[in-house]
C-alpha cells in the first residue's frame, strides 16, 4: 500500500467527540489486583462496532447519508450499521453470511435494516456489497479497511489510558484488524511502553500468519469457519489495519475453543459479564497464560468485545 493514511491520536479525539452521547463510555471493571476489564459488550449494540459505525456514518455528507448506506458482516458490525443509521435518518443495506447468528440478525431487523443473505465466505459478502453500491448508489461503510472506522474505534484505547494511565498492556481480539489497529494506534501514542497484544483463534490465526510473513496472508472460509468465534471468522486482515498493526502491535497469540468457552464461563460466574466467543478470546489468552506478562507488567486492561452470543451455544458452553 502507497502511503497509507495512518490515523493520528487527534483524529481519534475527534471521533470520541463525535461519538460522545451515543456511543457508551464502557467503565473499567478490575477483575484482579493488575487486571482491568474494558467491557463493550454493554454498548447499545452489544459490542464495539458501534464507535466505527457511528463516526463513519455521522462523517458523511448530508447528499451521501440520503443515498443510504451498505455493508457487509456477519453481525456485530451490520447491527452497529443498523443502529447509526437509523438515529442520522439514512436507510442501511447489510450484506450478512447465510449462517449469521439469529441473536444478531433479528438485532439487525429490530433496527430497520434491509438484509441481504450471502454465502459464508467475507470476500463474496464484499462483492455484494460493492455490486449495490453500483446499482443503487448507496454509501459503503467499510466494517474495518477506512480510517474513520478505525479512528472510531481507536477511542475505546483513548478510554483506557484516560482511566488507567499507567497501563502496562492491553489483550485486543484482532478479525478485520479495525479494533486492534484503533486501540494500538491510540496506546501507543498516549502511553508508547505499554504492550499490546493481538488475540485470533488458532483456527482462524490469519493475523498471526500476516503479521509474521510481513504480507497479508489470506485463510478461506471453510478453515475459519471451524471456529464458534464467529466475530473473528474473516479471510484476511484489511490492507489498511495491517499497516496500523505493522507499526504499533506487538504481536499475536492465538487461542484454543476450549480455552474461549473457559473464558466464556469464568466471565459469566466471575464477571457477571454475558461474552459472546469473539468477546472472550483476549480474556482467553489471559486466563490460559498464552499472554505471558513481563516484571513491570503490572496493569494489565483486556478489551472484552462483544456479547451477542446465540443462546442456545451460550447454554451449552455454559453447562461445560
Amino acid at each position: 500500500m502507497a502511503d497509507p493514511h495512518i490515523v493520528s491520536i487527534d483524529e481519534i479525539r475527534e471521533a470520541a467527540e463525535r461519538i460522545r452521547g451515543v456511543a457508551t463510555r464502557t467503565p473499567l471493571l478490575q477483575w484482579d489486583e493488575t487486571t482491568w476489564l474494558k467491557p463493550e459488550s454493554l454498548q447499545p449494540v452489544g459490542a464495539f462496532k458501534m464507535r466505527g459505525a457511528y463516526n463513519k456514518i455521522a462523517s458523511l455528507t448530508s447528499d451521501e447519508r440520503a443515498r443510504g448506506v451498505v455493508t457487509y458482516s456477519s453481525g456485530n458490525h451490520a447491527q452497529a450499521v443498523a443502529r447509526a443509521a437509523r438515529l442520522l435518518g439514512t436507510k442501511a443495506v447489510i450484506c450478512m453470511p447465510e449462517n449469521a447468528p439469529r441473536v444478531k440478525v433479528d438485532g439487525v431487523l429490530r433496527d430497520g435494516a434491509e438484509i441481504v443473505t450471502t454465502g459464508n465466505d467475507s470476500e463474496e459478502r464484499h462483492r455484494r456489497a460493492l455490486q449495490l453500491v453500483d446499482e443503487r448508489g448507496l454509501v459503503m461503510v467499510e466494517p474495518y479497511d477506512d480510517p474513520t472506522i478505525i479512528a472510531g474505534q481507536g477511542t475505546c484505547g483513548l478510554e483506557i489510558v484516560e482511566d488507567l494511565p499507567n497501563v502496562s498492556s492491553v489483550l485486543v481480539p484482532v478479525s478485520g484488524g479495525g479494533l486492534s489497529a484503533g486501540v494500538a494506534t491510540a496506546v501507543k501514542a498516549l502511553v508508547p511502553a505499554a504492550r499490546v497484544i493481538g488475540v485470533e483463534p488458532e483456527l482462524a490465526a490469519d493475523a498471526r500468519d500476516s503479521l509474521q510473513r510481513g504480507e497479508l496472508m489470506t485463510w478461506s472460509a471453510e478453515d475459519t469457519g471451524r471456529t464458534m468465534a464467529d466475530g473473528l471468522r474473516t479471510n484476511s486482515l484489511g490492507p489498511l489495519p495491517f499497516e496500523h498493526l505493522r507499526r504499533f502491535l506487538d504481536g499475536v497469540v492465538t487461542v484454543s475453543e476450549d480455552e474461549i468457552a473457559d473464558a466464556m464461563r469464568r466471565l459469566a460466574h466471575r464477571g457477571r459479564l454475558v461474552v459472546e466467543p469473539s468477546g472472550a478470546a483476549s480474556m482467553a489468552a489471559e486466563l490460559s497464560g498464552r499472554a505471558p506478562r513481563g516484571p513491570d507488567d503490572g496493569a494489565r486492561v483486556i478489551v472484552i468485545s462483544g456479547g451477542n452470543v446465540d443462546p442456545e451455544l451460550y447454554r451449552r458452553i455454559l453447562a461445560g
